[in-house]
């Protein structure tokens, strides 16, 4: 059974990819942008939100299913779900936004992120054997236009059927202007990319090694609500810069990364304005877009992040990193364990163990990582869903269980990750 995928045609494609491998294949739509990407064979959903945990039961049971597939763990629909599905021992794989990105997809059995059931214990990598990564990675390229369109296709239809699934709460705002905000969004790419052209040359040139910086997350990112303390990435900025403000080297300097998924629908100039009032500490305290990842990463002091995958990047790098959420990745000899105003102090203390995290990455690739992306497809990929699925695995255990796909084919060094 398929539930909720990510916006656009993949989960469409990803039936195909199923079918043609001989498997019977159920799908729930929820909303107009579900429905239009999922018209045909597909059942929709239009009762009272308090009737979906029966009418769950009733599907699985009358349909025989034995996996669900879906995205995101933390939408409300997919958490009574997931609830049931154990209830049944039903497999469940959960599909996200790749851990390690841009060329990868994330699947887990069970939850991703902080849900994950892959061990946040040190010990278990460090006395796993050696092991290499499976195969080349294919590039996906640039994918922002994809996701862009199929973003707006599936907020219009939401919007224009909304009448015939009147019931539906999103987990998060749900309306044809969504648009204006990707329109919002690339209008700031460029008005930025103008206006903070020379910031990276300074941070590097001036700055080496002496400044950290903090990550921020999408505004509605669930890992934000619900794996961790902050009630918003306000609260998380406001407790960042009272902290440095208190605790770090006056030689220092901080860097506020917005993270560009949010640019058209947020800006946080004015927070950082109101809570910095003193000269000393404006001077130091720098709010950036698009600057170069790596870049910053490479020259940066520390990171200081709520559970981004940004911090696995820093991790895989060797830079001090602290994680203020919840995160799976968040273990002893790869993060920071003391409290972040201990952080700005110590963060050189912390000896990153580099062949930790080598084995660390190469399980969570070779067990959680799939080549491909769910906007746009692998050019020469026979897979409907332009995804790589191929572990090396029987064609028959395919068919068989979706979880097969895991461990698909990639290639871990620095240049390839995130």
């Amino acid at each position: 059974m398929l539930l909720q995928g990510p916006i656009g045609p993949f989960f469409n494609r990803l039936a195909t990819d199923l079918q043609l491998a001989g498997a019977n294949v159920f799908k729930i739509n929820f909303n107009g942008g579900d429905w239009f990407f999922y018209c045909k064979k597909a059942t929709n959903f239009r009762q009272h939100p308090n009737k979906w945990p029966e009418f769950f039961e009733d599907f699985i049971q009358r349909n025989g299913i034995n996996s669900i597939l879906l995205f995101g763990d933390c939408r409300p629909i997919h958490m009574v779900a997931h609830q049931t599905a154990l209830n049944y021992k039903l497999d469940i794989g959960v599909f996200e936004e790749g851990y390690v990105r841009p060329n990868h997809i994330t699947l887990e059995n069970y939850g991703v992120n902080a849900n994950s059931r892959m061990s946040k214990f040190s010990d278990f990598y460090r006395n796993l054997p050696a092991e290499s990564l499976r195969a080349k990675t294919f590039h996906i390229g640039s994918t922002f236009w994809y996701a862009a369109m199929w973003g707006m296709m599936y907020y219009a239809m939401a919007a224009l059927l909304r009448p015939f699934f009147w019931r539906y709460q999103h987990h998060r705002i749900l309306s044809i202007w969504q648009g204006l905000f990707w329109i919002r969004s690339l209008s700031r790419k460029w008005l930025f990319a103008y206006q903070q052209k020379h910031v990276l040359k300074d941070l590097v040139e001036n700055h080496n090694k002496k400044f950290f910086l903090v990550a921020l997350q999408v505004h509605n990112d669930a890992q934000l609500h619900h794996h961790s303390d902050f009630i918003s990435v306000d609260a998380f900025i406001s407790d960042v810069i009272n902290s440095f403000s208190e605790h770090a080297p006056k030689d220092c300097h901080l860097v506020i990364k917005h993270h560009p998924m949010d640019r058209g629908f947020h800006h946080y100039g004015k927070l950082i304005d109101i809570i910095v009032q003193d000269d000393e500490l404006r001077s130091r305290v720098h709010y950036v877009h698009d600057l170069h990842l790596p870049t910053l990463l490479k020259h940066s002091k520390g990171v200081v992040v709520i559970n981004s995958t940004v911090g696995l990047s820093a991790v895989a790098r060797g830079c001090p990193t602290i994680v203020c959420g919840n995160a799976m990745y968040d273990m002893e000899g790869m993060t920071f364990q003391g409290g972040l105003d201990a952080f700005w102090q110590h963060s050189a203390s912390l000896a990153v163990d580099a062949e930790l995290v080598r084995k660390f990455l190469t399980y969570l690739v070779n067990n959680s990582q799939i080549n491909g992306n769910f906007y746009k497809r692998i050019e020469h990929i026979e897979h409907r869903s332009g995804v790589d699925w191929a572990d090396g695995g029987d064609a028959d255990d395919y068919s068989s269980s979706v979880f097969t796909m895991k461990g698909a084919n990639s290639v871990f060094n620095d240049a390839e990750l995130f």
